[in-house]
């Protein structure tokens, strides 16, 4: 045991009058996410108008309650009652230096009076007042159990994104049966956040129900009546191709209903493209907005489906500002096994970009998943890429594979996944039932940014 591990409380009856105890902390961005999350999150701008105290105020008043638990009186404290004064909000990386002085002493019920004080670095007040504690009756000397490891997650990624639909014109998404809450909500959600103008297509009554249900009011929205999901799909189409409508959204009805009228030969949005889905993943613990393709669409794509997976990636990275992506091949080894198709695929689709049949981005594989993503793992393991173990685009080997990768990052890791589907002369949104609210907008932006991106790029080459 090292001496500074070493805690020892005071008792009572060592307590003086004039006895103080301090300490300094600085606030970071976990401690105030951590606060804001306990607290409810009620104050995003941590500036009360009533002059309440704020979430980051509230660490400033839990550094009292350190200094009463470790210091003075120590372990072994109980904290009767607290009156503070929070004289002004405190900011991200601002250092507190918090002191209790021991006013007076209630020998009947062995508590002790603290005036206590914040102050900043320039010794200017933040928080002030006073604080009643039971002073500790036994003597403590020893080792306090570590705090516990909190690991916090974020999705500002997410929040960037719909960020830069600031400004943009909001598109016309035609919305395929918008028939239950899920989706209903999501495309007046995606409105209302100004990113997109829905045409709710589908059947009429059905639609104002649920909205009657969900208290939404439609009057700014125009509804196309379509008698059931099938036609609903054909009918979002129909808008696009009569230059009524940007985007196509899924409502309540299944993906494959939408897509097949999308894909259909002689009145869908076919381009010359496989048509083929991305997951936008919004990982916490990654640096970057991660590109899963194809989870959704091609089961078993061949050499060819892969290369216009990868041109679909490609263009969708580019709205994120990333001119030349990094594309990891994934499979289960990181060398070619010519009993293993997936890393054949994998080199020649290396070999393709290298001969430029495809542009615009990084390729390396075949590389296993923490080859891609770890820059450990591929250190550990001796392997040189241009990926470096920091992929911005996993293309995996098939449906099955992609799932997988797609729902652990879900559950396991808190991340979301935005859905969108590439490939055809418009993007088409895809959300889901269990999407928060986060996630159908980031679905949403990521469509207007793609479409507003694809209309630039169309200006100038005719230019």
């Amino acid at each position: 045991m090292n001496a500074d591990d070493i805690v020892a409380n005071q008792t009572f009856e060592e307590i003086e009058i004039g006895d103080s105890a301090s300490v300094t902390r600085t606030l970071t961005r976990d401690d105030a996410a951590l606060v804001d999350a306990l607290s409810g999150g009620a104050d995003p701008t941590h500036a009360s108008p009533l002059g309440l105290p704020t979430a980051r105020s509230l660490w400033g008043g839990a550094l009292t309650s350190a200094v009463f638990g470790t210091k003075l009186p120590g372990p072994g404290t109980i904290c009767v009652n607290q009156s503070l004064q929070f004289h002004r909000p405190i900011g991200i990386g601002e250092t507190l230096t918090t002191t209790v002085t021991v006013r007076a002493k209630v020998p009947a019920s062995k508590s002790i009076i603290f005036d206590c004080e914040s102050v900043d670095a320039n010794r200017t007040s933040v928080i002030s007042g006073k604080a009643e504690v039971i002073a500790p009756t036994e003597k403590f000397v020893g080792r306090l159990g570590s705090a516990p490891h909190i690991r916090l997650f974020r999705h500002e990624k997410y929040e960037m994104l719909i960020a830069r639909c600031q400004g943009l014109t909001p598109l016309v998404a035609a919305v395929a049966h918008p028939c239950d809450d899920a989706s209903l909500s999501a495309a007046i959600e995606a409105a209302q956040a100004g990113i997109i103008v829905p045409r709710l297509i589908g059947p009429a009554a059905r639609i104002r129900a649920v909205a009657e249900r969900l208290e939404i009011d439609l009057a700014a929205y125009e509804i196309n009546d379509a008698p059931h999901s099938h036609a609903a799909a054909e009918k979002a189409v129909e808008a696009v191709r009569a230059g009524m409508a940007d985007l196509v959204m899924k409502g309540s009805l299944h993906t494959d209903e939408l897509l097949s009228a999308v894909v259909h030969k002689e009145t869908g949005l076919r381009t010359k493209r496989r048509v083929s889905h991305c997951f936008i993943m919004d990982v916490p613990s990654y640096p970057n907005p991660l590109i899963i393709t194809d989870a959704a669409i091609n089961i078993y794509p061949s050499l060819e489906d892969k290369a216009d997976i990868i041109r679909n990636a490609i263009d969708l990275a580019a709205t994120f500002g990333l001119v030349h992506p990094r594309i990891a091949i994934l499979s289960a080894v990181e060398t070619i096994n010519p009993k293993i198709q997936t890393t054949l695929d994998a080199a020649a689709l290396c070999k393709m970009a290298d001969r430029g049949q495809i542009r615009g981005g990084i390729l390396d594989g075949p590389l296993a998943l923490d080859n891609a993503i770890s820059k450990t793992a591929a250190d550990i393991k001796g392997i040189v890429s241009p990926i470096d173990g920091q992929a911005d685009i996993l293309v995996v080997p098939d449906l099955e594979a992609g799932n997988m990768v797609y729902k652990n990052l879900s559950f396991l890791a808190d991340a979301d996944g935005a859905g969108i589907v590439l490939g055809a002369r418009v993007p088409i949104i895809l959300t889901s039932r269990a999407d928060q609210l986060r996630t159908r907008l980031a679905s949403c932006a990521v469509a207007s940014l793609y479409a507003h991106a694809q209309r630039a790029s169309l200006s100038t080459a005719a230019e």
